[in-house]
């Protein structure tokens, strides 16, 4: 590596880093905005808050990570181009492709922290924040396993299997225990095949079996409905959900074989599957998109212009990403292909682009 290549991949690095930061101060002033509104709820003060922004930072940083990439690179390369570096590195033999290649350098270092954060940090830490906000709210601790959902509420144990786009709960085991010093003893199990929500604490069991155990003997009986009281409510089970984008490669192949055996639909986990697979992409991609613009553009145009320019890019490719996610799940298409197009159609433009200034 030589010294321009160096000095190239430090300076975006720098601004990189720099535009990172800003974006993700932004990102956790908006919200702790919105976490002020549950200020008081059971034990959610400002410590709860602060440590909740603190624990979702590895997440919000991870996704930022590509249009910082682009942002820095932009002023980054801006700046060298009204300064006329650029112009200074051709006249002594660098050719367009060598700043490109400095860039994409930049580029596998940037690729390699978000692919270490969004790992190894974001998902325990994602997870830890989400516990924190939902003790500190006197809400039910919730935990996911693989087999369903489980909750617990005082000495019940809950057990969702299904959880149905309407908000209804689709076999539900309900194991009520009694603690005592010498140990746990389980007193019944109810089973219901649906339950829905009535109003405020309760909801209605259909088609149950409950069994009632006791020192001596067993008993079971069966209903067509029951009423349930609990504070287990909708917004919590939204809560409660397992969140593809807070799952790590590991914990996404492992839950799309769940569902896949269950024969549940696991094409949202296989689209975050295989957007993490190509986040470096994304990342690479920015930077090609960052170079012609620098390249092309009239010297003299100031940091708020090239920060527009890369704020319209950033947005503009986020809002094809999207559409074409809810596009994949709309129409039931392949992941791979939903995850990856959006991806290729900018980087082929940029490429376009690149072989106009070359």
């Amino acid at each position: 590596m030589n010294v321009l290549t160096q000095y190239i991949a430090k300076e975006i690095l720098k601004g990189s880093f720099i535009a990172l930061v800003l974006l993700l101060t932004l990102f956790n002033l908006f919200t702790l905005t919105d976490e002020l509104k549950d200020l008081g709820k059971g034990n959610y003060n400002l410590t709860a808050i602060f440590s909740y922004l603190a624990l979702t930072s590895p997440r919000v940083c991870y996704e930022l990570v590509p249009s910082a990439a682009l942002m820095g690179s932009l002023f980054v390369l801006g700046a060298m181009g009204n300064n006329r570096e650029l112009i200074a590195m051709r006249a002594a033999g660098v050719s367009i492709l060598g700043i490109i290649q400095s860039v994409l350098v930049a580029g596998s270092i940037l690729a390699l922290f978000s692919v270490c954060v969004g790992e190894f940090i974001a998902p325990t830490t994602e997870t830890q924040a989400q516990m924190l906000r939902a003790t500190a709210q006197n809400k039910p601790l919730v935990m996911h396993a693989k087999y369903g959902l489980w909750l617990r509420e005082g000495d019940k144990f809950i057990n969702i299997r299904h959880l149905q786009d309407n908000g209804e709960l689709a076999d539900i085991s309900i194991y009520d225990t009694t603690f005592t010093q010498e140990h746990p003893r389980l007193q019944s199990v109810t089973h219901a095949q649906k339950a829905v929500y009535v109003t405020s604490d309760q909801w209605r069991l259909d088609t149950i079996n409950q069994s009632i155990i006791s020192t001596s003997q067993m008993q079971s009986t069966t209903q067509n409905e029951q009423m349930w009281q609990t504070h287990i409510a909708p917004d919590l089970m939204q809560i409660a959900v397992v969140s593809p984008d807070n799952l790590s490669l590991r914990d996404l192949s492992s839950y799309i074989s769940f569902l896949k055996i269950n024969q549940q639909k696991s094409q949202s986990f296989q689209i975050a599957f295989w957007g993490r697979i190509f986040n470096p992409l994304v990342t690479f991609v920015m930077l090609l998109v960052a170079t012609p613009f620098v390249i092309s553009v009239k010297r003299g145009i100031n940091v708020g212009g090239r920060m527009m320019i890369g704020i319209v890019i950033g947005m503009g490719f986020n809002i094809i990403d999207h559409i074409f996610g809810h596009i994949g799940l709309i129409y039931d298409m392949n992941p791979l292909v939903i995850t990856l197009l959006p991806s290729v159609l900018v980087a082929t433009v940029s490429i376009y682009a690149l072989k106009r200034v070359i």
